[in-house]
């Protein structure tokens, strides 16, 4: 390609356990050309990896930017690392076990690859190219299956001593609450997640409160977009479920606020999509409990890059540590 500076193209893998999500992206952000591939888990960690290489490769060749115009791959993955090693400690969803994953694709590839947490990446691609540009100090927050987060302070992403920083989902809110995948009781993740919503209305139901909700919860089809949707229509038991879950993130944004001082909250995920519904008892809860001078100016916004964050992030873990 003429007229093309070396170096300014870097690829994002966002790999997840049911798709893998590759994009090409330029070194200011803009994403040139994505796919998205079926991740297979059942093949192992060997067989994934040789089709994430083979799919970005192909991206590339399609995309026409040779692959001598790469600076690097970074790549977004779901579960614990050890990211300095390079090493993938264990992928819950996959099934994946002490999996030197880096030096396997920077053996393939031939460019440096970096890793790093899907949820910290999706944080990094918010901050470079989404609601959160311009920010030094932002707090990604995915409200999904689970609760996900991400953190980013003076510019940087947080990580801590063994990267376990940004594990949102399971800062304690109700300690006789139920009990969390993660062992303890009352994680946040176990109230205001698409997951806890669902199970607040179960209990309530079962407790023989009765609700426009009951049809589609006995069907299993009962979604947090229903849940939101039925609230606004007046619905006694969605709002309180809505109120319960609002009230339950408010409190770990009011303590995340006094920890590592944002000035940026991004609500994403799939719950995110209830919009207003969602934003405005929201920042109602959080200006009550959160202190004065710790949310002074704090603001609460909606992510905006969707399912391009993760791959977005990833491809920033190399293009936006260039010197």
């Amino acid at each position: 390609m003429r007229g093309v500076d070396v170096k300014q193209y870097f690829v994002g893998i966002d790999l997840g356990g049911t798709n893998m999500k590759i994009g090409l992206v330029h070194q200011n952000g803009n994403v040139i050309k994505d796919i998205e591939k079926p991740t297979l888990k059942e093949e192992g960690p060997d067989g994934v990896i040789r089709r994430m290489v083979r799919h970005t490769q192909d991206l590339a060749q399609e995309a026409r930017v040779p692959w001598e115009e790469i600076g690097g791959v970074g790549v977004g993955l779901p579960g614990f690392l050890d990211i300095p090693g390079g090493v993938v400690k264990y992928l819950t969803n996959l099934g994946w076990r002490d999996v030197p994953i880096r030096d396997q694709l920077e053996s393939a590839f031939g460019v440096p690859v970096k890793i790093d947490n899907d949820a910290n990446v999706a944080a990094l691609g918010e901050v470079w190219a989404g609601a959160g540009a311009g920010e030094q100090n932002v707090v990604l927050i995915t409200l999904g299956t689970g609760v996900g987060g991400g953190i980013i302070a003076g510019g940087k992403l947080l990580h801590g001593a063994r990267g376990i920083a940004g594990e949102i989902g399971h800062i304690p809110i109700d300690p006789d609450g139920v009990l969390c995948n993660c062992g303890r009781a009352g994680c946040l993740e176990t109230i205001a997640s698409a997951t806890g919503m669902v199970r607040l209305v179960r209990e309530a139901v079962e407790a023989g409160e009765t609700s426009s909700l009951v049809l589609p919860l006995q069907n299993g089809t009962l979604s947090t977009k229903e849940i939101f949707a039925e609230a606004e229509k007046g619905d006694s038991l969605a709002k309180t479920t809505v109120e319960r879950a609002v009230d339950a993130l408010a409190r770990a944004m009011a303590i995340l606020s006094v920890v590592v001082n944002p000035s940026l909250f991004i609500i994403g995920g799939g719950v995110s999509k209830a919009g207003d519904a969602l934003l405005k008892p929201l920042e109602n809860h959080y200006r009550k409990q959160v202190q004065q001078n710790a949310g002074q100016g704090v603001r609460i916004e909606l992510a905006r890059l969707g399912n391009q964050a993760g791959f977005i992030g990833a491809a920033g873990l190399l293009a936006r540590t260039r010197k």
